[in-house]
Protein backbone atom coordinates (compact mmCIF):
# COMPACT_ATOMS: atom_id res chain seq x y z
CA UNK A 1 0.00 0.00 0.00
CA UNK A 2 1.01 3.68 -0.78
CA UNK A 3 -0.26 5.72 2.38
CA UNK A 4 -1.57 9.07 2.07
CA UNK A 5 1.14 10.60 4.71
CA UNK A 6 4.15 8.97 6.33
CA UNK A 7 5.96 10.97 9.06
CA UNK A 8 9.80 11.18 8.51
CA UNK A 9 12.56 11.02 10.97
CA UNK A 10 15.70 12.03 10.96
CA UNK A 11 17.19 9.83 13.01
CA UNK A 12 18.01 11.94 16.24
CA UNK A 13 14.68 12.39 17.24
CA UNK A 14 15.50 9.76 20.01
CA UNK A 15 18.55 10.79 20.97
CA UNK A 16 17.30 14.29 21.52
CA UNK A 17 14.41 13.58 23.33
CA UNK A 18 17.15 10.80 25.78
CA UNK A 19 18.85 14.28 26.56
CA UNK A 20 16.05 16.27 27.15
CA UNK A 21 14.58 14.24 29.96
CA UNK A 22 18.39 13.99 31.54
CA UNK A 23 18.60 17.31 31.78
CA UNK A 24 15.84 16.83 34.08
CA UNK A 25 13.02 19.19 33.12
CA UNK A 26 10.53 18.14 30.30
CA UNK A 27 7.89 20.24 31.38
CA UNK A 28 8.77 23.11 28.78
CA UNK A 29 10.58 26.16 28.22
CA UNK A 30 14.10 24.41 28.60
CA UNK A 31 16.77 23.75 26.15
CA UNK A 32 15.26 22.87 23.05
CA UNK A 33 12.62 24.88 23.48
CA UNK A 34 15.37 27.68 22.94
CA UNK A 35 16.88 26.59 20.30
CA UNK A 36 14.00 26.04 18.23
CA UNK A 37 13.02 29.69 19.38
CA UNK A 38 16.33 30.99 17.86
CA UNK A 39 16.14 28.89 14.82
CA UNK A 40 13.01 30.40 13.75
CA UNK A 41 13.82 34.22 14.47
CA UNK A 42 17.46 34.03 13.45
CA UNK A 43 16.87 31.66 10.07
CA UNK A 44 13.24 33.50 9.50
CA UNK A 45 13.71 36.92 10.82
CA UNK A 46 10.75 36.39 13.00
CA UNK A 47 10.51 38.93 16.04
CA UNK A 48 9.79 36.76 18.99
CA UNK A 49 8.55 32.55 18.67
CA UNK A 50 6.55 30.79 21.31
CA UNK A 51 6.16 26.78 20.47
CA UNK A 52 2.64 25.44 21.48
CA UNK A 53 1.12 22.16 21.32
CA UNK A 54 -0.83 22.82 18.57
CA UNK A 55 -1.22 25.46 15.71
CA UNK A 56 -5.23 25.43 17.13
CA UNK A 57 -3.01 26.61 20.32
CA UNK A 58 -1.16 29.45 18.65
CA UNK A 59 -4.14 30.65 16.88
CA UNK A 60 -6.23 30.71 19.88
CA UNK A 61 -3.31 32.69 21.46
CA UNK A 62 -3.64 35.03 18.84
CA UNK A 63 -7.69 35.81 19.17
CA UNK A 64 -6.66 36.31 22.85
CA UNK A 65 -3.79 39.20 22.10
CA UNK A 66 -6.22 40.64 19.62
CA UNK A 67 -8.35 41.01 22.41
CA UNK A 68 -11.33 39.23 20.12
CA UNK A 69 -14.88 39.79 21.84
CA UNK A 70 -18.34 38.98 21.25
CA UNK A 71 -19.81 40.25 18.39
CA UNK A 72 -16.16 40.86 16.40
CA UNK A 73 -16.33 40.13 12.88
CA UNK A 74 -13.24 38.14 11.33
CA UNK A 75 -13.06 37.94 7.93
CA UNK A 76 -10.69 34.54 6.36
CA UNK A 77 -11.39 32.11 3.59
CA UNK A 78 -14.15 29.38 4.14
CA UNK A 79 -12.32 26.90 2.45
CA UNK A 80 -9.36 26.15 5.35
CA UNK A 81 -9.73 23.83 8.43
CA UNK A 82 -11.94 24.28 11.51
CA UNK A 83 -9.03 25.68 13.70
CA UNK A 84 -9.15 28.88 12.01
CA UNK A 85 -12.62 29.71 12.42
CA UNK A 86 -12.56 27.80 15.79
CA UNK A 87 -10.20 29.94 17.88
CA UNK A 88 -11.88 33.27 16.96
CA UNK A 89 -15.33 31.53 17.67
CA UNK A 90 -14.33 30.88 21.02
CA UNK A 91 -13.98 34.50 21.78
CA UNK A 92 -17.39 35.38 20.75
CA UNK A 93 -16.76 36.09 17.04
CA UNK A 94 -18.40 36.05 14.09
CA UNK A 95 -17.01 34.85 11.21
CA UNK A 96 -17.13 36.52 7.99
CA UNK A 97 -16.25 33.77 5.00
CA UNK A 98 -14.60 35.24 2.04
CA UNK A 99 -14.32 33.24 -1.15
CA UNK A 100 -11.14 31.49 -2.61
CA UNK A 101 -9.95 32.49 -5.70
CA UNK A 102 -10.95 30.89 -9.22
CA UNK A 103 -6.98 29.48 -9.67
CA UNK A 104 -6.40 28.83 -6.32
CA UNK A 105 -8.06 28.14 -3.23
CA UNK A 106 -6.52 30.62 -1.11
CA UNK A 107 -8.52 33.74 -0.15
CA UNK A 108 -9.54 35.85 -2.43
CA UNK A 109 -7.99 39.32 -1.76
CA UNK A 110 -9.89 41.57 -4.15
CA UNK A 111 -13.06 40.60 -2.47
CA UNK A 112 -12.16 41.32 0.89
CA UNK A 113 -12.61 45.28 1.25
CA UNK A 114 -16.62 44.87 0.38
CA UNK A 115 -16.88 42.47 3.36
CA UNK A 116 -14.81 44.88 5.80
CA UNK A 117 -17.46 46.97 8.27
CA UNK A 118 -17.17 49.02 11.52
CA UNK A 119 -17.05 45.81 13.41
CA UNK A 120 -14.28 44.06 11.51
CA UNK A 121 -11.38 43.15 13.97
CA UNK A 122 -9.05 41.21 11.83
CA UNK A 123 -8.11 39.57 8.63
CA UNK A 124 -6.76 35.80 8.91
CA UNK A 125 -5.56 34.65 5.28
CA UNK A 126 -4.54 30.92 5.54
CA UNK A 127 -1.85 30.12 3.06
CA UNK A 128 -3.11 26.84 1.82
CA UNK A 129 -0.77 24.65 0.67
CA UNK A 130 1.98 26.83 1.76
CA UNK A 131 1.45 29.27 -1.03
CA UNK A 132 1.44 32.72 -0.10
CA UNK A 133 -1.94 34.84 -0.10
CA UNK A 134 -1.61 38.23 -1.77
CA UNK A 135 -0.11 39.90 1.39
CA UNK A 136 0.46 43.36 0.34
CA UNK A 137 -3.14 43.93 -0.15
CA UNK A 138 -4.01 42.28 2.69
CA UNK A 139 -1.69 44.51 4.69
CA UNK A 140 -2.54 47.66 2.97
CA UNK A 141 -6.37 47.19 3.56
CA UNK A 142 -5.32 46.51 7.37
CA UNK A 143 -3.73 49.84 7.17
CA UNK A 144 -6.27 51.17 5.86
CA UNK A 145 -9.15 49.98 8.17
CA UNK A 146 -6.72 49.37 11.30
CA UNK A 147 -7.22 46.43 11.40
CA UNK A 148 -5.52 43.29 12.53
CA UNK A 149 -3.68 40.47 10.36
CA UNK A 150 -3.21 37.70 11.92
CA UNK A 151 -1.30 34.71 9.00
CA UNK A 152 -2.61 31.28 9.19
CA UNK A 153 0.76 29.83 8.13
CA UNK A 154 -0.02 26.30 9.15
CA UNK A 155 1.46 24.85 6.04
CA UNK A 156 3.54 27.51 4.98
CA UNK A 157 6.80 26.53 6.70
CA UNK A 158 10.05 27.38 4.59
CA UNK A 159 8.00 29.65 2.19
CA UNK A 160 8.37 33.44 1.22
CA UNK A 161 6.00 36.17 0.21
CA UNK A 162 7.81 38.18 -3.14
CA UNK A 163 6.76 41.62 -2.28
CA UNK A 164 6.03 44.49 -5.61
CA UNK A 165 10.04 45.57 -4.63
CA UNK A 166 10.96 41.97 -5.15
CA UNK A 167 12.14 42.02 -1.21
CA UNK A 168 11.29 37.55 -0.14
CA UNK A 169 9.78 38.25 3.09
CA UNK A 170 9.34 34.86 5.36
CA UNK A 171 5.75 33.82 5.68
CA UNK A 172 4.38 34.35 9.22
CA UNK A 173 6.69 37.19 9.35
CA UNK A 174 4.46 40.01 7.87
CA UNK A 175 0.86 39.92 9.47
CA UNK A 176 1.02 40.74 13.15
CA UNK A 177 0.76 37.23 14.31
CA UNK A 178 1.47 33.96 12.46
CA UNK A 179 0.63 30.64 13.48
CA UNK A 180 2.19 27.91 12.52
CA UNK A 181 2.05 23.71 13.02
CA UNK A 182 3.95 21.11 13.06
CA UNK A 183 1.33 18.09 12.80
CA UNK A 184 2.99 14.93 11.79
CA UNK A 185 1.32 15.92 8.09
CA UNK A 186 3.18 19.05 8.31
CA UNK A 187 7.23 19.55 6.38
CA UNK A 188 8.38 19.71 9.61
CA UNK A 189 6.96 18.03 12.46
CA UNK A 190 6.59 16.88 16.11
CA UNK A 191 4.03 14.49 16.40
CA UNK A 192 1.54 17.88 17.51
CA UNK A 193 2.99 20.95 17.89
CA UNK A 194 2.81 24.92 16.63
CA UNK A 195 4.47 27.95 17.17
CA UNK A 196 2.74 31.48 17.62
CA UNK A 197 4.89 34.49 16.14
CA UNK A 198 4.58 37.46 17.08
CA UNK A 199 5.73 40.25 14.98
CA UNK A 200 4.34 43.13 16.51
CA UNK A 201 6.08 44.49 19.61
CA UNK A 202 2.91 45.76 21.21
CA UNK A 203 2.13 41.71 22.09
CA UNK A 204 5.57 40.75 22.99
CA UNK A 205 5.30 40.77 26.77
CA UNK A 206 1.62 39.66 26.99
CA UNK A 207 1.83 36.65 24.62
CA UNK A 208 4.18 35.17 27.15
CA UNK A 209 1.86 35.74 29.68
CA UNK A 210 -0.47 33.70 28.18
CA UNK A 211 1.59 31.36 26.86
CA UNK A 212 2.68 30.45 31.10
CA UNK A 213 -1.10 30.01 31.64
CA UNK A 214 -1.33 33.16 32.45
CA UNK A 215 1.20 33.58 34.78
CA UNK A 216 4.45 35.70 34.54
CA UNK A 217 6.46 32.98 35.42
CA UNK A 218 9.07 33.15 32.75
CA UNK A 219 9.73 36.97 33.92
CA UNK A 220 10.39 35.69 36.91
CA UNK A 221 13.09 32.86 35.90
CA UNK A 222 14.82 35.45 34.00
CA UNK A 223 15.32 37.29 37.59
CA UNK A 224 13.03 40.25 36.30
CA UNK A 225 10.38 40.01 39.23
CA UNK A 226 10.73 38.68 42.68
CA UNK A 227 7.24 36.24 42.67
CA UNK A 228 5.25 35.13 39.37
CA UNK A 229 1.39 34.98 40.16
CA UNK A 230 -1.66 35.23 37.95
CA UNK A 231 -1.88 38.48 36.20
CA UNK A 232 -4.00 37.47 32.76
CA UNK A 233 -6.26 35.07 31.15
CA UNK A 234 -4.24 32.57 29.74
CA UNK A 235 -3.77 28.61 29.70
CA UNK A 236 -1.37 25.40 29.54
CA UNK A 237 -0.24 26.52 25.69
CA UNK A 238 3.25 25.54 26.40
CA UNK A 239 4.55 22.37 25.16
CA UNK A 240 6.71 19.64 26.92
CA UNK A 241 10.62 19.56 26.27
CA UNK A 242 10.03 16.38 24.34
CA UNK A 243 7.96 17.70 21.64
CA UNK A 244 10.80 20.18 21.17
CA UNK A 245 13.42 17.82 21.20
CA UNK A 246 11.70 16.38 18.35
CA UNK A 247 11.27 19.62 16.44
CA UNK A 248 14.81 20.37 17.08
CA UNK A 249 16.03 17.08 15.52
CA UNK A 250 13.67 18.00 12.41
CA UNK A 251 15.20 21.47 12.06
CA UNK A 252 18.68 20.27 11.66
CA UNK A 253 17.39 18.19 8.64
CA UNK A 254 15.36 21.72 7.35
CA UNK A 255 16.99 22.10 4.18
CA UNK A 256 17.46 18.29 3.06
CA UNK A 257 13.82 17.86 3.83
CA UNK A 258 12.82 20.46 2.02
CA UNK A 259 15.11 19.55 -0.56
CA UNK A 260 13.58 16.19 -1.26
CA UNK A 261 9.81 17.50 -0.94
CA UNK A 262 10.23 19.94 -3.76
CA UNK A 263 11.83 17.38 -6.01
CA UNK A 264 8.66 15.17 -5.15
CA UNK A 265 6.53 17.95 -5.90
CA UNK A 266 8.50 18.96 -9.64
CA UNK A 267 8.12 15.64 -10.11
CA UNK A 268 4.41 14.77 -9.90
CA UNK A 269 4.22 18.27 -11.77
CA UNK A 270 6.28 17.20 -14.89
CA UNK A 271 4.51 13.74 -15.47
CA UNK A 272 1.25 14.79 -14.77
CA UNK A 273 0.63 18.33 -16.44
CA UNK A 274 -0.06 16.61 -20.16
CA UNK A 275 -2.69 14.59 -18.86
CA UNK A 276 -4.52 16.96 -16.49
CA UNK A 277 -4.50 19.56 -19.85
CA UNK A 278 -6.19 16.73 -21.44
CA UNK A 279 -8.98 15.86 -19.07
CA UNK A 280 -10.20 19.26 -17.60
CA UNK A 281 -7.97 18.60 -14.23
CA UNK A 282 -6.21 21.74 -12.86
CA UNK A 283 -2.76 21.12 -11.28
CA UNK A 284 -1.39 23.30 -8.38
CA UNK A 285 -0.83 27.36 -9.30
CA UNK A 286 2.29 29.02 -7.67
CA UNK A 287 1.10 32.89 -7.97
CA UNK A 288 4.02 35.08 -8.90
CA UNK A 289 4.18 36.82 -5.23
CA UNK A 290 5.16 33.42 -3.39
CA UNK A 291 8.13 30.53 -3.25
CA UNK A 292 6.78 27.49 -3.15
CA UNK A 293 7.88 25.11 -0.20
CA UNK A 294 6.16 21.81 -1.33
CA UNK A 295 4.07 21.15 1.01
CA UNK A 296 1.37 18.92 -1.08
CA UNK A 297 0.24 18.36 -4.38
CA UNK A 298 -3.08 18.90 -5.53
CA UNK A 299 -5.44 17.85 -8.08
CA UNK A 300 -8.57 20.13 -9.23
CA UNK A 301 -10.62 17.78 -10.93
CA UNK A 302 -13.25 18.96 -13.58
CA UNK A 303 -16.69 18.25 -11.31
CA UNK A 304 -17.26 15.84 -7.90
CA UNK A 305 -17.86 12.43 -9.90
CA UNK A 306 -14.28 12.68 -11.95
CA UNK A 307 -12.86 13.16 -8.78
CA UNK A 308 -14.97 10.31 -6.84
CA UNK A 309 -14.41 7.95 -9.28
CA UNK A 310 -10.44 9.13 -9.35
CA UNK A 311 -9.90 8.76 -5.31
CA UNK A 312 -12.20 5.30 -5.29
CA UNK A 313 -9.97 3.83 -8.36
CA UNK A 314 -6.46 4.60 -6.05
CA UNK A 315 -8.11 3.14 -3.25
CA UNK A 316 -8.77 0.30 -5.17
CA UNK A 317 -4.81 -0.35 -6.02
CA UNK A 318 -4.06 0.69 -2.34
CA UNK A 319 -2.96 4.08 -3.21
CA UNK A 320 -4.57 6.29 -0.52
CA UNK A 321 -5.65 10.27 -1.95
CA UNK A 322 -7.63 12.23 0.06
CA UNK A 323 -10.06 15.26 -0.67
CA UNK A 324 -9.32 18.08 1.40
CA UNK A 325 -11.60 20.92 3.29
CA UNK A 326 -15.43 20.80 3.69
CA UNK A 327 -16.37 24.60 3.26
CA UNK A 328 -16.73 25.70 6.51
CA UNK A 329 -19.66 28.59 5.41
CA UNK A 330 -22.07 25.27 4.78
CA UNK A 331 -20.86 23.18 7.95
CA UNK A 332 -23.70 21.53 10.00
CA UNK A 333 -22.32 24.22 13.19
CA UNK A 334 -21.89 27.02 11.25
CA UNK A 335 -24.35 27.24 8.16
CA UNK A 336 -27.26 28.82 9.98
CA UNK A 337 -24.81 31.63 10.95
CA UNK A 338 -23.49 32.41 7.69
CA UNK A 339 -25.00 35.41 5.92
CA UNK A 340 -26.22 33.32 2.71
CA UNK A 341 -23.70 34.62 -0.09
CA UNK A 342 -22.59 32.04 -2.37
CA UNK A 343 -18.84 31.05 -1.84
CA UNK A 344 -18.95 29.15 -5.68
CA UNK A 345 -15.16 28.68 -5.72
CA UNK A 346 -15.18 27.85 -2.01
CA UNK A 347 -17.62 25.12 -2.69
CA UNK A 348 -16.15 24.09 -6.10
CA UNK A 349 -12.88 23.56 -4.01
CA UNK A 350 -14.69 21.03 -1.39
CA UNK A 351 -16.20 19.13 -4.35
CA UNK A 352 -13.00 18.71 -6.79
CA UNK A 353 -10.02 19.25 -5.01
CA UNK A 354 -7.56 15.90 -4.66
CA UNK A 355 -4.37 15.70 -2.49
CA UNK A 356 -1.90 12.51 -3.41
CA UNK A 357 0.41 11.09 -1.13
CA UNK A 358 3.14 13.42 -0.59
CA UNK A 359 6.38 12.59 1.84
CA UNK A 360 10.05 12.31 2.30
CA UNK A 361 9.98 8.72 1.41
CA UNK A 362 8.08 8.86 -1.32
CA UNK A 363 9.83 6.85 -3.99
CA UNK A 364 10.25 7.82 -7.49
CA UNK A 365 9.02 4.40 -8.66
CA UNK A 366 5.90 4.53 -6.39
CA UNK A 367 5.27 8.29 -7.49
CA UNK A 368 5.63 6.67 -11.39
CA UNK A 369 2.75 4.10 -9.50
CA UNK A 370 0.60 6.17 -8.87
CA UNK A 371 0.97 8.52 -11.89
CA UNK A 372 0.16 5.49 -14.30
CA UNK A 373 -2.48 4.64 -11.55
CA UNK A 374 -4.11 8.15 -11.89
CA UNK A 375 -4.00 8.11 -15.79
CA UNK A 376 -5.59 4.40 -15.94
CA UNK A 377 -8.40 5.80 -13.85
CA UNK A 378 -9.71 8.11 -16.28
CA UNK A 379 -8.71 5.91 -19.76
Amino acid sequence: MIPFNKPYLTGKEAHYIYQAVFTGKISGNGVFTKKCHSFFEQHYGFNKCLLTTSCTDALEMAAILIDTQPGDEIIMPSYTFVSTANAFVLRGAKIIFCDSMENHPNIDAEKIEALITPKTKAIVPVHYAGFACDMDKIMGMAEKYNLFVVEDAAQAVDNYYIGKDGTKRALGSIGHLGAFSFHETKNIISGEGGMLVVNDRQFEQRAEIIWEKGTNRSAFFRGETDKYGWVDVGSSFLPSEVIAAFLWAQLENLEDIQKKRIKIWQTYYERLKDFAVANEIALPVKPHYSTNNAHMFYLVCKDVEQRSKLIAYLKSKDILSVFHYLSLHSSPYYKNKHDGRSLSQSDRYTDTLVRLPFYYELTDTDMQTIINEIKQSLA
